[in-house]
């Protein structure tokens, strides 16, 4: 069976002239069973091509591993191909990893399509912000080199085999009424749902946790079954070039919106779309696409939704009718509230007419009436895992600018913690949602237990990791998935190298192959993953050694100067400044440090990158055991030095 995927025929408009192309990209073939009924082998399957699916394909796939990338919809790339083109995240100096690699590509393929000059480079934000179209394409790029993965699409979990706490068969049904029998060596589930740790057993919550369970201020005073609601990310234009009208639900009915009418009046809205400086009812994202192209949102905290918090409970759990039952709800409610702010004669002409310039895309999803075949879910299944990620994992450390140090982190994020309600009180229209946050914190370290089960040898989960409610409330975001979806392919592949559970894989050793790789661990501002000195500075930070260097902000959750939207520059008290003096109060709590770690201390060193390197190069000639206190006091033993020739880097760097 040959797996081929032709994306959509697109036409995007370049100075009034059409460039229109189309890619046929083979990218996976699936061995054919030699008996009936025989299953299939792979190395590493993974359930679900969202980014962090791809992501961990794509790092498995590295040390040559067979790799089986499996989704059950028609079409790749999760919420990053289905129209969240507003990628979240703050800063540009925070991006590092499996989505740095892919916006760079991004932008590349813009300024080779465009010029580097073009309006299209300038609005693809660094290649952050790429249309659906493209992210799709990039994404079916980066797949196709590597000729160890194979891919199936349109093939749903059916059932989950389990002995001795290992994984053992997999078996998926097809749009055509078959199905396939997969037999693993480790498993990645990389849906949304987590839909395969339930389907083998692994614990997990839905729902929120109450107060007193982790001590998150954040959370309810009493556990219940809320979760954050959902949206579609559609992706509107203003172009009459590439506009086409949004379609009327069928059971659309006026009344359900009606409430809208004397808000407008009263002056609450000043148009339909916008973004925050003007009232509005639907948020489009700024910036700007490529090709004038919008990203439609949520509002938070506003007085009309998208969202429909409660309306999504039974989703997680839910078999597919259910599913698609739930999300036909909310793409009506949305389509038919466009409708409404369009076309309804009770609505002033001006504020109609301005709503009635919005379309949707005509080159985007060209196989669904325009449309994201897929709803944002933002939060289903939490597993209950070796490490269960709350809020105090993103507190700052004390008197420090920066968020608690894990020594066992291989990812990181930088965003915040940010819900978008769980429930609604009132009516639809003019009430208000509850369980709603937006917490700012410093950037935080995420270690490697919020991948693992506790007792499934074979199985990661990046996606619907383990993680309270507020603590996923962190975590939520596909920049962050994707690191721990890398991170995650990397275990996979010392997993089966080492012959060893995923729980016995060597973190230390992990951390090096996501660092060799342009990974971050611990957020370094002036340190980008290109810098001759990045695994260098990702290395002593990871023991402790960036810590303690700067005040804690004055408001906790400070950014840089804001650029625009949700962006800004960089976060203050994050920068090693490596050219600065090494002054001696600095240089004895480093040498501290570094006599913990059983690691010489450097000698002539003057400034703060000097005394690094030396660190760095003298840790590279053997292994030594040491013994450090996290911010909580707890005292670990591990071992942290490796020998010179066990590291492989695969970054460029700057000459």
């Amino acid at each position: 069976m040959t797996v081929i995927f032709l994306p959509p025929f697109s036409c995007q408009i370049m100075n009034r002239t059409c460039f229109c192309s189309v890619f046929l990209f083979l990218l996976a073939a699936v061995p054919a069973f030699a008996h009936p009924g025989e299953p299939a082998t792979s190395d590493v399957v993974i359930y679900g091509a969202t980014p962090a699916g791809i992501a961990a394909a794509l790092t498995a796939a590295e040390g040559e591993c067979s790799v089986l990338l499996i989704e059950p919809t028609a079409r790749i790339g999760g919420m990053t191909t289905h129209g969240l083109s507003h990628s979240d995240f703050h800063s540009f100096e925070s991006l590092h990893g499996p989505f740095l690699k892919f916006s760079q590509r991004v932008l590349k393929h813009y300024e080779t399509t465009y010029g580097k000059d073009s309006e299209q480079v300038r609005d693809c934000w660094r290649g952050t912000h790429g249309e659906p179209s493209v992210n799709l394409l990039i994404f079916q790029q980066m797949l196709a080199e590597k000729p160890s993965i194979r891919i199936l699409t349109e093939h749903r979990l059916a059932s989950v085999s389990v002995e001795d706490h290992s994984i053992t068969t997999l078996i998926f049904s097809n749009s055509g009424g078959g199905s396939v029998a997969i037999t693993p060596g480790i498993v990645i589930d990389a849906s949304y749902e987590g839909d395969l740790l339930a389907a083998a057993g692994v614990p997990y919550r839905v729902g929120r946790e109450a107060r007193s369970e982790y001590g998150e201020s954040l959370a309810p005073e009493k556990s219940d079954t809320q979760l954050q609601g959902y949206n579609f990310r559609l992706c509107m234009t203003q172009d009459p070039k590439n506009r086409v009208p949004v379609p009327i639900p069928k059971n659309y009915d006026r009344d359900d919106y009606a409430a809208i009418i004397p808000l407008v009046n009263a002056g609450e809205f000043d148009s339909a779309f916008g973004y925050p400086g003007r009232r509005f009812m639907l948020k489009a994202h700024l910036p700007v696409m490529p090709n004038g192209k919008r990203d439609i949102n949520d509002v938070s905290q506003g007085l009309v939704r998208l969202s429909l918090p409660g309306h999504n409970r039974e989703y997680p759990d839910g078999d597919l009718t259910t599913r698609r039952r739930i999300e036909k709800k909310h793409l009506d409610w949305q389509l038919g509230l466009i409708h409404f702010v369009q076309t309804d004669p009770a609505l002033p002409e001006a504020f109609r007419k301005a709503a009635a310039t919005w379309g949707l895309c005509r080159d985007e999803f060209t196989d669904t009436n325009h449309i994201p075949p897929q709803i944002y879910v933002r939060e289903a299944r939490r597993m209950v895992g070796m490490h269960v990620y709350t809020e105090a994992d993103t507190e700052y450390a004390p008197q420090d600018a920066r968020a608690r140090l894990h020594l066992d982190a291989i990812a990181l994020g930088e965003y915040s913690h940010n819900c978008h309600g769980t429930a609604h009180e009132g009516p639809l229209i003019g009430g208000r949602h509850t369980g709603e946050f937006y917490k700012g914190v410093a950037p935080y370290q995420i270690p490697y237990g919020v991948l693992v089960p506790k007792n499934m040898r074979n199985l990661l989960v990046p996606t619907a990791c383990s993680a309270s409610h507020v603590g996923f409330c962190a975590l939520r975001l596909e920049p962050i998935w994707m690191s721990l979806g890398g991170a995650a392919g990397y275990a996979a592949d010392m997993a089966l190298a080492g012959n060893v559970s995923v729980q016995e894989v060597d973190v230390e050793a992990l951390k090096r192959r996501v660092w060799s790789s342009g990974g971050a661990t611990i957020h370094v501002s002036d340190v980008p993953p290109s810098h001759p000195d990045f695994i260098a500075i990702q290395w002593w930070g990871s023991l402790g050694g960036l810590h303690g260097i700067e005040p804690a902000p004055e408001k906790p959750g400070t950014r840089g100067k804001h650029i625009v939207s949700q962006y800004f520059e960089a976060f203050p008290g994050h920068a090693i400044k490596l050219d600065q003096p090494l002054d001696e109060e600095l240089k004895t709590r480093w040498s501290r440090l570094a006599r913990q770690h059983g690691l010489p201390e450097p000698a002539a060193s003057t400034t703060r990158g000097d005394w690094i390197r030396a660190a760095f190069e003298a840790s590279k000639h053997g292994v030594s055991i040491g013994r450090h206190s996290d911010s909580d006091g707890k005292l670990t033993v591990f071992k942290q030095l490796v020998r010179a020739d066990s590291w492989t880097e695969k970054w460029p760097r700057d000459s």
